[in-house]
């Protein structure tokens, strides 16, 4: 799977952190220290230092986790070019969503038309691929995948949702993972706190799809997982448009909070309702998000 906009700023901040304080070479690092440090949890500290590995920038210790493999000195400075390839990604979803892009594209294509670096089209292509919407061609090129892009199959994906989430709290089958569900609500506590004003619309929607992703996993139910993961996959570059302005997405990240505590205090049934009541609202305020919001 591609690594996650978390993921990768992540990685930029441990690299940051390893220049600034003069982390010796050979020092082995501590997840929860590196958690602490850069305030988020532990889920994309793993995930960046395995982006980090392959860059080689830090190497597996003997004894399990992660050494720093490289001086200070030789460390590489803020990736500028992971910003830059960012925006690029942004671009190239902004002219599929208008229709700009045609169903199937070649590598030299896009690497010509959006002045992609042979390193940059590589980030992108396997980003764009394991977020589900392009698949490679048998032999040459690429093929976008169907995506929501009109208004009222995104306003028929929320019913949807309406109809399938609070049911999954209540699945008979449902069997609270703690653990999971704690660091998400660490993550939507964190955006409640402040986080959600430096992070753009792509990672506000992988920490928020995550977040119902994984009480969905809760219910033990397949058809229901693969159907939101489905939904998730099909929504992705439309959340991109209609992402609620900051003021009002902070408060459904409370709601989410909420949520998660009354799942982790097992009361499901509350938990349900609460579910209930926020796909509602946040399904009516996004139908009447400007389409041209940042």
């Amino acid at each position: 799977m591609a690594p996650t906009p978390l993921a990768r700023q992540t990685a930029a901040r441990i690299v940051n952190h390893l220049r600034e304080r003069q982390v010796p070479q050979g020092t082995k690092l501590v997840e929860r220290k590196l958690a602490d440090h850069l305030r988020v949890s532990r889920s994309p500290i793993r995930s960046a230092l395995r982006l980090l590995a392959d860059d080689g920038v830090v190497g597996l210790a003997e004894r399990g986790g992660y050494t720093v493999l490289r001086p200070p000195e030789e460390l590489p400075a803020a990736r500028t070019e992971a910003d830059d390839t960012e925006q690029l990604y942004l671009r190239i979803a902004a002219d599929r969503l208008d229709g700009n892009l045609p169903d199937r594209v070649t590598e030299n294509g896009l690497a010509r038309d959006y002045g992609l670096t042979p390193a940059q089209l590589a980030r992108i292509l396997r980003r764009i691929s394991g977020e589900g919407w392009i698949e490679r061609l048998p032999g040459y090129g690429w093929e976008f995948q169907p995506m929501l892009t009109e208004l009222r199959s995104y306003q028929d994906s929320y019913r949807l949702r309406l109809a399938i989430e609070p049911a999954a709290i209540l699945e008979p089958t449902f069997a609270l993972d703690r653990t999971a569900i704690e660091e998400v609500r660490v993550q939507q506590r964190r955006l409640v706190d402040g986080d959600i004003w430096n992070i753009g619309n792509a990672e506000l929607f992988d920490l928020n799809s995550g977040f119902h992703e994984a009480i969905m996993r809760c219910s033990r139910n397949t058809f229901f997982i693969d159907t939101l993961q489905r939904i998730d996959r099909l929504r992705r570059l439309i959340e991109y448009r209609r992402s609620l302005a900051r003021d009002r997405a902070i408060v459904r990240c409370r709601e989410h909070v909420e949520i998660a505590d009354l799942l982790l205090a097992h009361r499901r049934r509350e938990a349900s309702a609460a579910m209930h009541r926020h796909l509602t609202t946040v399904s009516a305020e996004k139908a009447t998000a400007d389409d041209d919001r940042e």
